[in-house]
């Protein structure tokens, strides 16, 4: 299959420095402002997605659906929008596309009436057979109106002869597979699902007399609800006449969830087990400065999410923590696109030194991960250019250098710098001084205490080790050629 300049083009939207967070998801029950506190849930949750924002409700007998491209407090801060969302239960959806254009027909949730009556379905997440089934469920009548592959559990569900949804349900996710967590509303039922490793993040909330799920806590707290405990993996949790069920179905498997949840995506003050992610990140600083210290005057973090860890290399190293760079907040998606010119500024654009601050000094610049090497290599050229005597660069977690399948957008093995690359050669690349990275080993250090089991590894880790807890059925690469073919009408599904 020949692919367009325009298709290859599209494949190149891949090329992030930094691995793009999946999407977040939002859902409550029993609540006469349901609308407004999913919308409230949803700002919570937007660095996990910026592309689209959808919200569903339901007011007893219709289902309500306002989807829209662009940022949550743009669109459903709206007074006069929320009014077009009636009902006490509603579900949300940041989109961040890791399969699927970027439009509104394929930003969530999705909404379909079936034989047992509306169905809405809000997915975070990514199937690594979704391919295999659109083909079969194409061929036998199916008609699909999104490229993305949360619509393939729609249809699976539609395609159930069972009687009842949680029959229908759980037969639809028997057959799926990858990394996915599910938020579902009937005209009875608001459900939450998580795939048998827990590798997608989904957490359960009380607010009175509703129950919430979200993909972190920072939604609860924007909308004073206590957290109660995660959604276990391999977990179906029902909330019906306000009573909360737990079903497991499937066979009982080790918890593998994502190590990146740690490292980056879930905001600083989202609790995981226990702890703030904040705590996490300093920890991983603080192996770092244990593994890989080295004569500097002081410690300058990538900002934002180089700081906890440049703060916890800073009090293991003794040496003095600085705000070498500045980051812009203000720099919109639609600034940055227009012409070459604007675009060829890059790396400007986000970020500033302090220039009398890094001027003649050696500097130990801490990120917290390193994955095409692109725009490290233009901050250690800024802070040069700033009269740096010495950039030093550590990175806050092992060597990426294996593609994730589960829902996080990231570049082909061949496009990833350690990949490619060893040690002294990516060093060359960035044009540092030296470059180090914390090893697996410290990584488990800091976020559980111990060393790494072998045999059942506690996290979906394959981004360092390529130990997938589940083998894609779809290739890559592959994924997103069919996905762009689909666009164009030329697939063979």
């Amino acid at each position: 299959m020949k692919i367009s300049l325009i298709q290859k083009k599209k494949l190149k939207n891949f090329n992030s420095d930094k691995l793009r967070e999946e999407c977040g998801i939002f859902g409550i029950s029993n609540h006469g402002d349901a609308s407004a506190l999913v919308a409230l849930g949803l700002h919570a949750l937007q660095h996990r997605g910026q592309e689209g924002c959808g919200i569903v409700s339901f007011d007893g007998k219709n289902y309500h659906s306002e989807k829209r491209q662009g940022l949550v407090g743009d669109h459903f801060t709206n007074p006069e929008t929320l009014k077009k969302l009636p009902g006490e239960f509603a579900i949300g959806h940041n989109r961040y596309s890791t399969t699927g254009e970027t439009s509104i027909r394929n930003i969530q949730p999705f909404f379909a009436d079936l034989h047992m009556g509306g169905l809405s379905v809000a997915h975070n997440g990514n199937l690594t057979n979704a391919l295999i089934l659109r083909e079969i469920l194409v061929k036998e009548g199916a008609i699909f109106r999104t490229t993305s592959d949360t619509e393939t559990i729609v249809q699976l569900i539609a395609k159930s002869k069972r009687e009842k949804f949680t029959d229908k349900l759980i037969e639809a996710l028997f057959q799926i597979q990858g990394g996915y967590s599910l938020i579902l509303m009937t005209n009875k039922k608001l459900v939450a699902v998580r795939d048998p490793y827990g590798i997608r993040p989904l957490v359960i909330g009380k607010l009175k007399d509703s129950y919430i799920f979200a993909s972190e806590t920072c939604a609860l707290d924007i909308v004073g609800a206590t957290f109660v405990r995660e959604v276990e993996n391999g977990e179906i949790v029902i909330i019906e006449n306000n009573e909360l069920k737990s079903v497991k179905p499937f066979p009982i498997q080790k918890p593998r969830p994502c190590v990146f949840e740690y490292i980056y995506f879930a905001r600083p003050d989202s609790i995981i087990k226990n702890k703030c992610a904040y705590e996490y990140r300093k920890r991983l600083g603080i192996e770092l400065a244990k593994e890989t210290d080295c004569e500097a005057d002081f410690v300058v973090p990538v900002p934002d999410s180089g700081v906890p860890a440049a703060l916890g290399y800073s009090d293991q190293s003794q040496k003095q923590f600085e705000l070498g760079l500045i980051r812009n907040h203000y720099v919109g998606r639609t600034f940055i696109e227009p012409t070459q010119n604007i675009r060829s500024l890059g790396v400007k654009l986000k970020l500033s030194s302090t220039k009398t601050i890094v001027k003649n000094k050696s500097i130990i610049l801490i990120d917290d991960s390193l994955v095409r090497g692109t725009t490290c290599h233009k901050i250690v050229k800024m802070l040069y250019e700033s009269g740096a005597k010495e950039v030093h660069v550590r990175i806050a977690c092992p060597e990426i250098r294996y593609p994730d399948f589960y829902g996080v957008d990231m570049p082909t093995k061949e496009e990833l710098l350690a990949f490619m690359k060893n040690n002294h050669e990516m060093c060359q690349f960035i044009n540092a001084k030296s470059l180090k990275f914390l090893s697996l080993e410290g990584l488990y250090k800091a976020l559980l205490g111990q060393k790494r089991n072998n045999s059942y590894p506690q996290f979906s880790d394959h981004y360092f080790t390529g130990d997938y807890p589940i083998k894609p059925n779809d290739n890559l690469q592959g994924l997103k050629i069919k996905q762009l073919s689909l666009l164009s009408g030329k697939s063979n599904n």
